[in-house]
């Protein structure tokens, strides 16, 4: 079963008076008068409002969707979409991010200034460049929508009672990008030097594109602090995922891993080693690796095809390693893909107004070289 953060579902708060109403209305038919009388009254009637005003009003509610407190028929979820101005904190303590706001941001252990903005967020991700906050918005309010419309968008991999004998893994979860059913899943690991999780910027953005396209997205929110631990986390996340196909509606086959500057470590981890090797259970590699912008050099011939992308100037993942490494690749004969895009340092995510701006529909038609056919959307 999967171990998922259930919808929340926020009931209207209407006048006291109106469960009595209905009570009334339970026990008189409507178009009639009552006449009501009380011992405060010293046995006196008393005239109440006519029971077809009564029944109207509630037919009104009834077309607006409005219920009594407590009624179970269910109500369209009041979920806001949020925006450039709201600061990251409301962001934090939305209700459709209930109980996983603050995996939504880069920082586990850092309190947020109060006055922080989301047109601010760039800031808080001091390895990346062009952060585009209306990419960053659009990609939260998708999930908002999908909270809307009743479905998951967080799921926690780890057990209970892993969480309690760790509890630095409660800072790891999958965040779900819907795309059609039964179609391939990517895993998305955003970047951050181990330091922080980059979702905002190589995370969300990136499976809303992906997800776009008809494939289903995850988004890894994984532990800080060690290479090794966050691929574990990587694996137990893969783990799930593939235990839990059938309830995701998700193939279990041609799945790609993606990741960014850190993350590519990470999945390039997994394309090397596979997802055994760091603790999860013995499945199969991926079909394909998306790497950008990581200093990464290990393979091996086994490695699944990848493609990669960096910039011309980037001074943390210099592009002369990553040609040696994708040059060593095609050699054995693995289908390696480079771009190198001008201009461009560090961390460009999806490189809106860029060189590199539309480097992702590439990578995914790259990807679909290599999964089954009959897996495309649309086949």
């Amino acid at each position: 079963m999967l171990n998922r953060t259930k919808s929340f579902r926020e009931k209207v708060d209407l006048d006291k008076g109106f469960p009595n109403l209905l009570s009334s209305i339970s026990r008189y038919p409507c178009g009639k008068t009552i006449e009501k009388r009380g011992a405060e009254q010293g046995g006196s009637s008393q005239r109440v409002t006519p029971v077809w005003i009564v029944c109207g009003f509630i037919a009104l509610m009834v077309l607006l969707g409005v219920g009594p407190i407590g009624a179970d028929q269910g109500m369209t979820n009041p979920f806001k979409d949020v925006t450039s101005k709201d600061l990251v904190k409301d962001v934090i303590e939305h209700p459709a991010f209930k109980g996983f706001g603050r995996l939504l941001f880069p920082w586990d252990d850092r309190e947020y200034d109060p006055n922080l903005t989301m047109q601010q967020v760039r800031f808080l991700l001091p390895f990346h460049t062009h952060v585009h906050v209306g990419i960053v918005i659009e990609s939260l309010n998708r999930m908002i929508a999908d909270v809307r419309a009743g479905n998951s968008v967080f799921y926690r991999f780890y057990t209970a009672r892993d969480m309690q004998e760790d509890p630095s893994k409660h800072h790891s979860g999958l965040f779900f990008f819907r795309g059609n059913p039964r179609a391939p899943f990517a895993v998305v690991c955003p970047g951050g030097g181990f330091l922080y999780v980059g979702s905002l910027h190589e995370g969300f953005p990136y499976a809303h594109a992906i997800s776009r396209k008809g494939y289903n997205a995850f988004v890894l929110k994984y532990r800080t602090g060690s290479e090794r631990k966050a691929t574990e986390d990587l694996a137990a996340a893969l783990s799930y995922i593939i235990r839990n196909s059938e309830a995701f509606s998700v193939a279990r086959d041609s799945y790609s891993l993606w990741g960014s500057s850190a993350g590519a470590r990470m999945v390039a981890n997994i394309g090397t080693r596979g997802v055994q090797y760091f603790g999860g259970d013995p499945i199969h590699k991926p079909a394909t690796i998306v790497m950008a912008y990581t200093g990464h050099t290990e393979y091996s011939a086994q490695d699944p095809p990848t493609f990669a992308v960096v910039g011309e100037n980037d001074r943390i993942a210099y592009p002369v390693t990553m040609e040696g490494r994708i040059r060593g690749m095609q050699e054995i004969g693995i289908d390696a893909t480079l771009r190198i895009y001008p201009g461009l340092g560090h961390g460009f995510g999806l490189g809106i107004g860029t060189p590199a701006e539309g480097w992702i529909e590439e990578a995914i038609r790259f990807w679909e070289t290599h999964m089954t056919g009959t897996l495309r959307p649309g086949k």
